[in-house]
């Protein structure tokens, strides 16, 4: 462990130098890959640091308590029995900080909710669901715009896609994708028995022309004219554009741009991530390991959540937690889950499973 420590930190110091080369400075695209670099080194070199001045610390005060005075080894030895503890704390948090990150952590994502079972009260429930996460990203500062939308004629979406951008995004919603069931009771239901529908959301994380190749030899685009809820036109011209990925069928349909340039390139740009994720899945599927074994699979049958309305509970299926906390969380306030979510994943990578 210390060995890799020591070959981040030279690699940290080796960033600030090329950080404050002229060169480099006129080299946008090179200057933000090592910043982000520096940027995800610096946790750890700061903590490593930390840790080497407690280490010397206490090799100083061993040594005081060689001392022929008394009062000075009395001394060293309080500070050294307060100190020494610190020691394991560190240790394990370098370990946690040490596990491999996901390399898409840091990335922009595209979200894709549908109604599912449950007709229109699951309909009702996709748009809770859009607003759930338009209160998060509020919260978190991030921005959200909509690519598509399929609005409902009792409310809510039969389908709604977005892209959510900002820092880190895709290391928090990674673990909403999956199939999310509610349960209450519809505004149409006379005799107020609790319904149970569902909506599936699935997070896609948004990939540079690098990660993944695009013929567009393969790819037909069509556009036609955008409508909106009841399938009135809402756009005079055909500016809503249709991609189609011809080798793998895969779909993307983009309206709720102001233009069909603007629709065309956010079509393309989600056609990417999706191509992106199957090649992960395909890959998972290769080397024998299933999606559903990570908290994050993507896998959209996986039911992982139940908001109960009645008991205003939320329960996570996947770390068996509950939270009488519904009415907070649908107003944005994910974190609590979340945050369990994550230390559940961070305690299976140190488990090696």
């Amino acid at each position: 462990m210390i060995d890799r420590l020591e070959r981040m930190t030279k690699r940290y110091n080796e960033i600030n130098t090329h950080l404050m080369d002229p060169k480099i400075l006129q080299d946008i695209t090179k200057m933000t890959e090592l910043s982000k670099e520096q940027k995800s080194l610096e946790p750890v070199v700061s903590l490593y640091a930390e840790y080497k001045q407690v280490l010397e610390t206490i090799s100083d005060l061993k040594e005081m308590l060689l001392e022929d005075d008394k009062e000075i080894v009395e001394m060293a030895q309080m500070e050294l029995d307060e100190v020494k503890p610190k020691i394991p704390e560190i240790e394990d948090k370098l370990k946690i900080l040490l596990i491999p990150k996901d390399p898409n952590d840091e990335k922009n994502v595209i979200v894709e909710i549908r109604g599912a079972a449950g007709g229109s009260e699951a309909n009702i429930f996709a748009g809770d669901l859009f607003r759930m996460y338009t209160k998060f990203a509020e919260i978190k500062k991030w921005e959200i715009e909509v690519s598509n939308s399929e609005e409902s004629s009792a409310g809510g979406f039969s389908q709604i896609e977005f892209t959510v951008s900002g820092d880190s995004v895709y290391s928090f919603l990674k673990y909403e994708s999956g199939a999310h069931r509610v349960q209450r009771v519809p505004q149409t239901e006379s005799q107020g028995r609790v319904h149970t529908s569902t909506a599936t959301v699935l997070v896609l994380p948004e990939v540079e022309d690098v990660e993944v190749e695009l013929n567009m030899s393969d790819v037909r685009i069509d556009t036609y004219r955008s409508s909106g809820a009841g399938g009135q036109s809402v756009n005079t011209t055909d500016s809503a554009v249709r991609v189609t990925h011809v080798p793998t069928s895969l779909i993307v349909t983009c309206q709720d741009g102001k233009s069909q340039h603007s629709n065309k390139a956010t079509a393309l740009r989600i056609l990417k991530a999706r191509l992106y994720d199957k090649i992960l899945q395909d890959r998972l599927d290769k080397e024998g390991l299933e999606r559903r074994s990570k908290i994050g699979s993507g896998d959209r049958s996986e039911k992982i959540r139940t908001y109960n309305y009645p008991q205003n509970r939320v329960t996570d299926h996947r770390v068996g937690l509950s939270l009488q906390q519904l009415d907070r969380i649908m107003e944005g306030k994910l974190e609590p889950v979340i945050e369990v979510l994550i230390a559940e994943e961070v305690k299976r990578k140190l488990e090696g499973k």
